[in-house]
């Protein structure tokens, strides 16, 4: 089968990168490798760009999310508000550090219904982690007067939404802490796993700061038990060599994604979720509802186009978590969705041909789907 719309764009983002390799080979020469000058720079940048005091480097997104937890204290027999729908590492992050994840079912955004969240707060609730999935943002203006009202600290999981927007003001500065990730896939990348945490509380980063470096004051000095969890300086090298671009592949994405809209939105099988005015969406994942969801995402792969399914599983259902004996059907939003969600690719390479050759399989498929019955 010959891939007409491949899913994977880092073959094309990486194929002319001379000035990248001079830069590391200077780098290396340096020996600069942990908690290096170029990381120091990367969250200096990152910090500017997101319009934050501070961003401290990790290894990864859910370290991420769950260094700003543990520096709120959170712990074992604590209970923390999260999303039904979210990928496998918001759960991870918060059950590591001996914590439960208490789930919220998501609206046609992907998000969580943050009409939700004020029913399952009680004595044990110790924190929200609203995940802003696909792109969008959860509904951070309600989240935000809940947090004020039980003095719960927020923790935004912006892992898929770098640059997304509500009312003008970015994921990551709405909470207390913002966590981004750099896996490979996503808008802002490296060449590894990797991850930002982002805040405006000089303690806050301070102590941040502490936990992703064992807790180590100096070489010889430990101030509280922290992780190994820096994000390698060569790895802020290939991030500093991107972050000039993280706008413009937002506003391509942002731009392949109307298109998209504005084709798929005349086929009647297809459901488009809602586009709120105020929302930036940044479209790490391009996703519509469709009728027949199994039967076109394996014709699409069929016709070479890598779509997907962002999750068919929800996490809540997934054997890891049966230790919070949820059966399915507790979070009906998250559990249609299942059903009819698929993903199609919108990166910034992609091609207009790429883009029409999607809309014309997904019609195509349809218009045959008709004449069958």
């Amino acid at each position: 089968m010959v891939k007409k719309v491949r899913y994977s764009y880092l073959p094309q983002q990486f194929e002319n990168i001379d000035d990248l390799w001079i830069q590391l080979k200077e780098f290396v020469k340096s020996g600069d490798f942990t908690l290096g000058k170029p990381l120091q720079e990367f969250e200096n940048k990152f910090a500017k760009l997101i319009g934050v005091k501070h961003a401290i480097g990790v290894n990864s997104g859910t370290d991420a999310i769950k260094l700003p937890l543990k520096a709120y204290g959170v712990g074992h027999g604590d209970e923390v508000i999260t999303a039904a729908n979210t990928f496998v590492a918001t759960v991870g992050a918060i059950t590591e550090i001996g914590a439960k994840p208490i789930f919220i079912d998501c609206d046609d955004t992907f998000c969580m219904n943050t009409n939700l969240i004020e029913e399952k707060i009680n004595e044990k609730t110790k924190a929200i982690v609203p995940v802003h999935f696909t792109g969008y943002m959860t509904e951070m203006n309600h989240v935000m007067k809940l947090a004020q009202k039980y003095n719960l600290p927020v923790i935004e999981d912006a892992c898929q939404s770098i640059l997304g927007e509500i009312d003008n003001k970015k994921a990551g500065t709405w909470g207390d802490a913002g966590a981004f990730s750099l896996h490979p896939l996503k808008n802002l990348n490296v060449w590894s796993d990797g991850g930002l945490i982002t805040c405006n509380d000089d303690e806050l980063a301070k102590k941040l700061r502490l936990l992703r470096n064992h807790g180590l004051i100096d070489r010889d000095n430990v101030s509280l038990l922290g992780y190994n969890s820096r994000l390698d300086t060569i790895q802020a090298v290939v991030g500093n060599w991107l972050i000039p671009q993280t706008n413009s592949i937002a506003d391509k994405r942002i731009e392949n994604a109307a298109y998209l809209d504005s084709n798929l939105s005349k086929i009647n099988s297809i459901t488009l979720p809602p586009r709120p005015k105020n929302y930036k969406i940044v479209y790490h994942l391009y996703i519509v509802f469709a009728e027949k969801r199994d039967e076109l995402l394996e014709y699409c792969l069929t016709k070479g186009i890598e779509a997907k399914v962002h999750y068919p599983i929800p996490i809540y259902r997934q054997p890891a978590l049966s230790f919070l004996n949820h059966s399915e059907g507790d979070f009906p939003v998250t559990d249609s969705h299942a059903k009819k969600i698929i993903s199609f690719p919108c990166d910034q390479h992609l091609e207009k041909e790429e883009l029409d050759y999607i809309i014309n399989t997904v019609s195509s498929f349809y218009s045959k789907s008709k004449s069958d019955n």
